[in-house]
């Protein structure tokens, strides 16, 4: 077994898709992570923007609450629409793009990725956060804890989608189940102690009030815990990776996410106003999470204190799993229309898209170092995307109702277009309260890349006519044979071999040697001896050598200019430049060698034309030991 099949797992057949489809019980530890664990920061970075108001601040985190929960019970119902009317996988770049035009759906697109690099990010540094938490002394490590943990993460999704939902599941569910438990049992004491419960372990003491309770102070503090609905279109966008019935599967899943997501948040806003939690500053001494106090207000700080913030570490760092599954597919989509690279198309081994998946942890890793890994700093830059997507997204599914009427056509479009009525105004607030913030990055980030994509298509268009053919073939014109090049260094039996190639391919072969070289005094005995006079036996005219001087010992510069005054000199005729190369029998042994083979080709490409051909002729040493 070699590296590779060690750390990313052996090949997949393609025939074996199938087994790798999943259903609910893996689908919402794989879509369902980044929503489910966004019950942990998005109620923190509501109070985070409430500590001015001290103790009085803990009262409006039920209202907040309670109008997020809303608008997740108002987006829900219209991404099980798009669910069913998308089974390909409706996310927002499709749905707009369809039902909006090109325009609508870039800027989805650009929007999606926006907030699929910053899901990721957010949810690792959360992650580290609720470690550093509960070991304070870790607080200069966070940089590097998060792009550990995004190394682990991208090495499970390279794995494979069925895999990593395996993996994800134990984590996931323990996190929901210790979650619930502490929320049932924080309810109880509630009731047992007539409404005024004591905590179990002393609680930090709220701030004194610097500032007075204004409407555009909620407004940022809703629009900071509307972070608690981003991952929501996760199901959408991957409805293609759940088995049969699809989309029944889809959502049922999307259910469960949807119901323990406002389950946890509700509970969280309840307890916390109850026993009078409010947040601590991020990135300072003393710093604790409020998911840290709230389970130790209600437990202590006993072993089920620290399982519940096991769990919550691993979720939340685990939750950019989300991100992982999904930005590699909407690449994906995008490339089948030419707006990235088509390599985003390309399945990997494990039949995952591979390219998706590096360029969004090298994305997310820049992220994370940018911002020191603090979640507080993050949060800014967040939900814009994803609010974005989401207007969009049910906007267009308004289009499709209306241009596809069919039964229920008006319900459901009523639907769609209250989803869109309320996402859209909750992105004018969270970019209006988070602009000064941060979100003004993700504003300019969206419009670069829609610049991006469309650069990407106009190339591809232009290569497109560029290379379209209505003529036949020059079947007269193949009589011309072309001329052979090869450049050699001294006789050995690559050059042997080489020589051998270039004869057969054409009768006119030149034979480069620059020179000073060592070897350059042997190579003229050696060349009578075992090429000449073998050809002149076989009654063929030997191979022209030419030495080419080169006084500052550059070798690549002399023989590509050598070809390209041959190509000018020949117009009338194709040149093969044969390049001998060793291939060797270990991986490591590649650096051992000069690769001045792959030098001279890369440079030909880049400075050759139509009639220079290249063409390699390999020698194996592990053939031959």
């Amino acid at each position: 077994m070699n590296i590779l099949d060690l750390v990313v797992g052996k090949p997949i057949k393609t025939s074996d898709e199938r087994a790798e489809q999943i259903g609910p019980a893996q689908g919402i530890p794989i879509f369902g992570l980044d929503a489910l664990s966004s019950a942990a920061y998005g109620p923190e970075a509501a109070l985070s923007l409430l500590i001015p108001l001290g103790f009085l601040g803990v009262r409006y985190i039920v209202p907040i609450s309670a109008a997020i929960i809303t608008l997740l019970v108002i987006v829900y119902f219209s991404y099980r629409q798009t669910v069913a009317a998308y089974p390909s996988g409706g996310g927002s770049y499709t749905v707009a793009r369809f039902n909006l035009g090109a325009r609508a759906g870039l800027l989805a697109a650009a929007a999606l990725l926006a907030d699929y690099i910053l899901t990721a990010a957010v949810g690792i540094s959360a992650g580290v956060g609720a470690l550093v938490s509960a070991v304070p002394s870790l607080l200069p490590h966070t940089v590097s804890l998060c792009v550990g943990i995004l190394i682990v993460i991208t090495i499970l999704n390279l794995r494979g989608l069925r895999e990593a939902g395996t993996a994800f599941a134990v984590p996931t569910y323990l996190f929901v189940g210790t979650l619930l438990i502490t929320i049932v049992a924080g309810v109880l004491r509630v009731l047992f102690s007539g409404g005024h419960p004591t905590p179990a372990a002393p609680l930090p003491t709220p701030p004194p009030m610097m500032e007075a309770v204004s409407y555009w102070l909620l407004l940022k503090v809703f629009a900071s815990g509307c972070t608690a609905l981003t991952g929501v279109e996760a199901v959408s966008n991957g409805v293609k990776a759940f088995r049969e019935p699809t989309v029944k599967n889809a959502q049922r899943t999307l259910t469960v996410i949807i119901f323990l997501l406002a389950m946890l948040l509700a509970g969280i806003s309840y307890l916390i106003k109850t026993y009078g939690i409010a947040a601590t500053d991020p990135g300072q001494p003393g710093y604790q999470s409020v998911l840290s106090m709230l389970t130790a207000a209600v437990f202590g700080k006993g072993s089920f204190y620290y399982l519940t913030m096991g769990s919550i570490l691993v979720v939340l760092s685990l939750s950019a799993n989300t991100a992982f599954a999904d930005f590699p597919r909407l690449c994906r989509a995008i490339a089948q229309n030419n707006y990235l690279p088509h390599a985003f198309g390309y399945r990997g081994r494990r039949l995952v898209y591979t390219y998706g998946i590096v360029v969004l942890a090298v994305f997310c890793g820049g992220v994370l170092i940018l911002f020191g890994g603090i979640t507080d700093r993050l949060i800014p830059l967040y939900a814009v995307g994803a609010f974005l997507a989401f207007t969009l997204s049910q906007s267009g599914m308004v289009m499709h109702w209306r241009k596809n009427r069919g039964p229920n056509w008006l319900k459901n479009a009523l639907v769609n277009g209250l989803g869109a009525l309320v996402t859209g105004i909750t992105t004018g607030v969270v970019l209006v309260a988070k602009f000064v913030e941060g979100a003004w990055i993700t504003l300019l980030f969206i419009p670069l890349t829609i610049v991006f994509f469309t650069l990407v298509r106009r190339h591809y268009h232009s290569v497109k006519l560029l290379t379209t053919c209505k003529v036949p073939v020059d079947a007269a014109g193949l009589s011309q044979h072309p001329i052979a090049v090869i450049a050699i260094d001294r006789w050995s039996n690559i050059t042997r071999q080489g020589i051998e190639f270039a004869a057969r391919l054409s009768p006119d072969v030149i034979v480069l040697h620059v020179e000073p070289n060592e070897h350059s005094e042997l190579l003229q005995d050696d060349w009578e001896h075992y090429v000449a006079q073998p050809f002149r036996a076989a009654g063929k005219e030997p191979p022209k050598i030419h030495v080419l001087p080169s006084p500052y010992r550059f070798i690549i510069i002399p023989i590509v200019q050598f070809i390209l005054d041959l190509s000018k000199k020949h117009p009338d005729r194709s040149i093969i430049v044969v390049i001998p190369e060793i291939v060797e029998d270990k991986w490591y042994e590649f650096f051992l060698h000069n690769q001045r083979g792959r030098l001279l080709e890369w440079v030909l490409l880049a400075r050759g034309n139509e009639r220079i051909f290249t063409v390699s002729a390999p020698w194996y040493v592990g053939a031959r030991s």
